[in-house]
């Protein structure tokens, strides 16, 4: 049975939220956990829509916070597929604040995620392939291809020192 094929733009999404006293961590920046939590839901929500099926967080590479995200900022998760394998996605989720009054934006994250859909009966689902139409796409592809393969030689590497 030949898969679908889908683009990029198909399934990009920005999940944007006003950092709000609600946010704050001791001190007075946006908590880490609930940018963690906005960029997950991003990444998971672009999954499904490319999968169109329920979808799980199998890995979260390293989110390096470059900057703090200070109350009163608007936070926009703006993000997209990468990399599709027969049931996995990763996401690439750019964090990007942005001052409401003065409009001046900057990028403060960048993170990488790895879903996989789930049939009915919550196993692994075939999702459906993927076509990059422009530069940066297919670069970051090539990219992500790396990423998964480094990835699938740490969990080897992990589960020969379980073993």
């Amino acid at each position: 049975m030949e898969r679908t094929r889908k683009k990029v733009a198909d399934s990009r999404f920005t999940l944007s939220a006003l950092m709000g006293p609600q946010d704050a961590n001791g001190h007075g920046n946006a908590h880490g956990g609930v940018i963690m939590r906005m960029v997950d839901e991003a990444g998971a929500l672009v999954a499904m829509r490319h999968a169109n099926r329920p979808v799980v967080t199998v890995a979260i590479d390293s989110m390096t916070f470059e900057e703090p995200i200070l109350l009163g900022m608007l936070v926009m998760c703006n993000a997209e597929l990468t990399y599709v394998g027969r049931t996995s996605m990763e996401t690439r989720v750019e964090v990007v604040t942005e001052h409401p009054l003065h409009g001046t934006s900057k990028t403060t994250n960048i993170a990488y995620l790895v879903y996989v859909a789930l049939d009915e009966d919550g196993r692994p689902a075939v999702v459906p392939e993927i076509d990059y139409f422009s530069d940066e796409e297919r670069e970051r592809a090539e990219r992500a291809k790396a990423r998964q393969e480094f990835r699938k030689q740490q969990r080897a590497t992990e589960k020969r020192r379980h073993d």
